[in-house]
């Protein structure tokens, strides 16, 4: 956690490897890392014969693979109230960062489902005042909105708002990342998924940043984007000026599920493809998740659930056989 979100530096990737600007998570708008044991809120669920949202597009593919980190982690949860939540995380690290961060999460009383409760405000903050704040918030039926702010060493590093606007049959978003007036400088992007079909989605995104940094003081990227949601298959693809990202997700069984991701990014003429799955053994309360790709990395992660103690430990490991790097993490999750 603590890593900077920048939205300041020229596009470089394509549509699946861009880093900038990232699409924003969907659940908690601009929170960095995917640290294990991260506060999360479920407020993303699309209802039956909805597309959902672009930032969902390969979610089920990417869910296989592993979270990997590095050290020890140690996070305890406490349930103050139905509405309310704090966490307490420790790190310890020698390549990232290290120390302690409290996180608070609130939600309020208006359900729009059973599963869906705003508004919903998520934050935390680390000993150095480096901070993480969300709010999101639906106004109506159809209208969400999410803002997401960082704070880093006290001064405002990055600042997102994304609106979401969901019809019967398809979800048009506007994200706003770093909008300077004095500046002019920002980035812009703009989502459109449509159902054409009972098992099939299309749309389109565009990507424009402004701003004296830039060569040409602007630059657009756009792309397109499909789906087919089978049985037990998922197929995945976004296809644009600067690449080509595709997933393809198995599930094999309840307990075993595939993903196979390709990146191929045209502007640094780079391109990674990542086999993963994952395997839950529920009546050891066991999951594992493991991945190998083609830079020769290879992670998993087990995650063990100690019941009847409310306890979830995890081992993690990354092995590169390339570089010969080896890295390992032990977590320990109270709550």
């Amino acid at each position: 956690m603590g890593n900077k979100v920048s939205f300041c530096e020229p596009l470089h990737s394509g549509p699946g490897t861009k880093t900038l600007p990232p699409p924003p998570p969907p659940t908690v708008g601009i929170i960095p890392d995917k640290d294990y044991g991260k506060q999360e809120t479920d407020v993303q669920e699309a209802g039956p014969g909805h597309p959902g949202t672009m930032e969902d597009l390969h979610k089920k593919c990417k869910d296989v693979h592993p979270v990997v980190f590095e050290g020890a982690k140690f996070m305890v949860n406490k349930v103050l109230s139905n509405h309310f939540q704090i966490s307490h995380t420790l790190n310890l690290s020698s390549f990232g960062s290290s120390g302690y961060r409290f996180g608070a999460t609130y939600v309020g009383t208006h359900q729009v489902s059973p599963s869906e409760v705003f508004p919903v405000f998520v934050g935390d903050i680390d000993a150095g005042a480096n901070l993480n704040a969300n709010v999101i918030h639906q106004f109506g039926q159809r209208l969400r909105a999410k803002f997401g702010a960082q704070i880093q060493g006290g001064q405002f590093a990055a600042g997102q708002l994304t609106t979401d606007y969901r019809g019967g049959d398809y979800t048009a978003s506007l994200t706003l990342g770093n909008i300077d007036l004095v500046h002019e400088s920002g980035v812009v992007v703009a989502h459109y998924l449509q159902k054409v079909a009972p098992r099939l989605d299309a749309g389109a995104e565009l990507v424009y940043q402004y701003g004296p940094s830039i060569p040409g003081r602007e630059i657009a990227v756009t792309s397109v984007a499909g789906r087919y949601n089978g049985d037990d298959v998922t197929l995945s693809a976004t296809l644009g000026s600067a690449g080509v990202h595709a997933c393809y997700y198995q599930r094999a069984s309840d307990q075993l599920k595939f993903g196979v991701e390709l990146e191929m990014n045209s502007r640094i003429q780079e391109c990674v493809a990542t086999v993963g799955f994952q395997a839950d053994v529920p009546k050891a309360d066991l999951t594992f998740r493991g991945m190998v790709d083609s830079n020769w990395t290879v992670a998993a992660v087990l995650e063990k659930k100690l019941q009847p103690l409310p306890f979830t430990f995890a081992l993690s490991g990354t092995l590169n056989h390339a570089k010969s790097q080896f890295r390992v993490g032990c977590g320990l999750i109270i709550g």
